[in-house]
């Protein structure tokens, strides 16, 4: 040992008397026998001479779109600061317990080195003798082993950058020496104060000294006093240890330990130094919790986890952020990241409440419910919530998880939900850009088809029969576009998809970026093109479908959905973030005909919540046997999807009791999912003038209208036969009229004048209650005779009146 220290020793003395040797830092001729060491002079002199000091991990900071801070996300709990921006009482409270001779020495302290080599072979104490310069260089080997990819790797590589003790410890300090004397031929002492400042831990999870004034006294490094600065100074000799937070009487006395260093040096007075010392320390604590992760997000914006772990994940997976996953993830815990977010508190605030009324988060039910919020023609996600708690840990609540209902496998870990009739705006979408019209009637009477009378260009289907039922309402009979719509039925959708190709209608959707949720290997698989999805079968996630009605309210504009409006680094520079990539996916005047079919839900399936006093459009939905709700609506300028249902399967809420009331019918997406929406539209628009859609082209609403030809008094098959000639479709009604005419034949039709060609005709046969078949002597004179004038006028003649017969 010795030896070992001689050799050090020996080299301290040449580079403080001789300066540092260009030639490498060559040790001289002292080498050190018998396997104490391996330290050879020839080893020494190939240690490097350089420190690649790298940049310093820092948190990075997730704020709202109005600068609000959201979360905070770190691997080190570091802000990074000039040290312009650290009280001079720090600076010195730290150089008094550490390094009394930092302005003296050229790196290594021979004089401290000395004293602390003799009391250590006398065994009277352990004494370290490592400069701040040093300690730095510790610091910096320490975070680049920490760097290290392969876990093993890293623990080997950190613990002998923090070994102390015995030969290796030796040879840990011989390379330390090195590089500080090298550092500091390089670095003005300030600059190397600086850094060490701010990559020394000075708690159990708190690194540099502006997250340590935050976190023990809620202020900056600038603002320190002295007893704040005597407190962080001692800690990072043993950061758990002295930690104030967790161990108060260990850091009490090593603060005290610290005013006196200070006081002996003549940074602080005799009267500072006695006051300080009689504080109690927790008299002096004002701690702060660091707002690490999404967690934290709940105290200053209402619900917004959800939405701050979906920014993390967006930064994770987008190449925008780096080549690699693993790039990207450093990028976002090291780099020092200052995040600016598309969400908006306001209407963050409101979606929370509404969502959170419509289905309390701990409702007895256990119900689900979530709201997204996406601006048309931008793509930003305003507001996301749901009625739970986001928890990303191992130990949760009955009402907490960090699964988001709101997005789909990759980005939240939901499969989504089925949203029935909300996808119906895509089939009425596809039925316009077939050259059809709203006022187009439809015969939605059939609620079976076979599937050869379907029509797909991708694929084929298995034979057989399919069934289905009218789940939100509409009777079965021949009706416009414009009431299949909004009543929501069925029977007139499934009649509309068997006049189109079903493949073009999960296309629309596709293009408006609806895909199948359900697919965790692949986000963007289209929904299968089968007539069940026609109604909504298969699964999506409630922020796809408020984009793809956004885009009907921006006039045919889509823009994928977008969570960050803008990156700094530390150094101020922006970096490039996701685009919205807006685009006109549908054509105008079709994004306005679907709003004019739209805005009728106020009077159709919604109507119990009566008009807004807003211009809105929307749609329910709802599953076949109430397992999932939903309202998707929008004004033209939000547009808010609501899903409402159980998130741990498809189980229907036909008889629960949710928030105080029992669903003995239903629920319905009439029921908790728009007035939801309801609630957080009302709230959002109020005291705003959103405009209105513009007006839908006459095409689209009633289409090139031709004569309707007239077929009453026609046989069932002739007057088919015509109207089918004509270019139109025909339903004869079950339910027959009074009329004139002979029982079966045509006694009524609907449309009688003017329909769009493709229309259903509804034709209606007479039950001949007031037939009266033709009297014989009007239709031929001759074959009666002449009058009889002899009798009363009833009289008819007998049996020899010239052949009338009995009457």
């Amino acid at each position: 040992m010795f030896q070992a220290l001689a050799l050090l020793l020996s080299f301290v003395l040449v580079a403080a008397v001789g300066g540092v040797l260009t030639a490498g830092l060559v040790l001289p001729g002292v080498a050190i026998a018998n396997g104490v060491t391996n330290m050879t002079t020839e080893a020494f002199d190939d240690l490097p001479t350089e420190l690649d000091q790298g940049e310093l991990p820092e948190k990075s900071r997730i704020l709202a779109a109005d600068g609000t801070l959201l979360a905070t996300v770190f691997y080190q709990n570091r802000v990074v600061v000039p040290l312009t921006e650290i009280a001079p009482i720090m600076q010195k409270a730290v150089i008094a317990v550490e390094d009394k001779r930092f302005y003296e020495h050229a790196g290594v302290d021979v004089q401290g080195m000395l004293r602390a080599a003799v009391r250590n072979a006398a065994n009277t104490s352990q004494e370290g003798a490592s400069t701040l310069t040093q300690q730095y260089v510790k610091n910096v080997l320490i975070e680049a082993a920490d760097d290290e990819k392969d876990d093993a790797a890293k623990a080997r590589a950190i613990e002998a950058a923090r070994e102390a003790e015995g030969t290796e410890g030796i040879a840990r300090k011989l390379r330390e020496a090195k590089l500080a004397i090298t550092l500091e031929k390089t670095m003005t002492k300030d600059a190397i104060l600086e850094r060490y400042l701010n990559i020394a831990q000075f708690g159990a999870s708190v690194w540099g000294v502006e997250a340590a004034a935050e976190r023990y006294f809620s202020v900056p490094a600038a603002d320190l006093t002295y007893l704040q600065a005597a407190t962080i100074a001692g800690i990072t000799q043993s950061p758990s240890h002295w930690d104030p937070l967790l161990n108060p009487a260990n850091a009490q006395e090593r603060r005290n330990v610290v005013l006196l260093t200070m006081y002996e040096q003549d940074y602080i007075t005799k009267s500072q130094y006695t006051a300080g010392k009689a504080t109690p320390i927790a008299d002096t604590l004002v701690p702060q919790e660091p707002k690490r992760g999404c967690m934290s997000t709940y105290t200053s914006v209402p619900g917004s986890g959800y939405f701050c772990d979906y920014v993390t994940k967006v930064i994770r997976d987008d190449p925008a952020f780096g080549k690699t996953r693993d790039e990207r993830l450093q990028r976002l815990y090291r780099g020092g990241l200052t995040i600016t977010t598309t969400l908006r508190p306001e209407n963050q605030l409101q979606a929370d409440t509404a969502v959170k009324a419509g289905v309390s988060v701990n409702d007895p039910s256990g119900v689900g419910t979530a709201i997204v919020v996406v601006e048309p023609g931008t793509g930003q996600i305003v507001a996301m919530s749901q009625n739970r708690n986001y928890n990303n840990t191992q130990t949760v609540g009955p009402r907490d998880t960090s699964v988001n209902y709101s997005t789909s496998y990759t980005y939240g870990s939901s499969t989504g939900f089925a949203p029935g009739s909300t996808f119906k705006p895509f089939t009425l979408l596809e039925w316009l850009k077939a050259g059809h019209a709203l006022e187009e009637t439809i015969d939605a009477s059939k609620m079976s088809y076979e599937m050869t009378e379907f029509n797909s260009s991708c694929g084929n289907f298995a034979p057989g029969t399919y069934k289905f039922n009218n789940s939100e309402g509409g009777t079965r009979r021949p009706m416009t576009v414009l009431e299949a719509t909004e009543n929501s039925v069925n029977s007139g959708y499934i009649a509309m998809a068997a006049q189109l190709d079903l493949c073009n209608i999960m296309s629309d959707a596709a293009d408006l970026g609806v895909y199948r949720s359900a697919d965790t290997e692949n986000a963007t698989t289209p929904i299968p093109a089968l007539p069940a999805n026609v109604i909504g079968s298969d699964s999506v996630t409630p922020l796809a479908m408020s984009a793809a009605f956004a885009a009907f309210a921006a006039d045919g504009v889509y823009c994928t959905p977008v969570a960050i409006l803008s990156v700094t680094d530390p150094e101020g520079n922006s970096l490039a973030v996701p685009d919205a990539n807006c685009h006109q996916a549908i054509e105008s005047k079709y994004a306005r005909a679907v709003n004019y079919a739209l805005e009728h839900v106020w009077q159709g399936t919604a109507s119990s919540l009566g008009y807004p006093d807003y211009t809105a459009a929307g749609k329910t939905g709802t599953t076949s046997a109430n397992e999932d709700t939903w309202f998707v609506g929008y004004t033209p300028k939000l547009a808010a999807a609501v899903w409402v249902g159980y998130p741990e399967g498809f189980h229907s809420m036909n008889g629960a009791t949710i928030n105080g009331h029992t669903y003995y019918s239903g629920p319905y997406g009439s029921s908790i999912a728009a007035p939801s929406w309801r609630a957080f539209m009302d709230a959002a628009t109020a005291g705003q003038d959103v405009g209105s859609f513009p007006a839908p082209d006459d095409d689209q609403v009633y289409g090139h209208r031709i004569s309707v030809p007239s077929v009453i008094g026609l046989s069932e098959s002739d007057a088919r036969s015509v109207l089918e000639e004509r270019g139109f479709r025909v339903y004869v009604s079950s339910s027959k009229v009074s009329s004139d005419l002979q029982e079966g034949l045509v006694a009524k039709q609907n449309p009688a004048s003017w329909a769009v060609k493709g229309s259903v005709i509804t034709l209606y046969l007479s039950d001949g209650s007031k037939f009266q078949p033709p009297d014989p002597c009007q239709e031929n004179p001759d074959s009666c005779g002449p009058p009889d004038n002899g009798g009363d006028d009833d009289h008819r003649g007998g049996p020899g009146d010239g052949g009338w017969g009995n009457g």
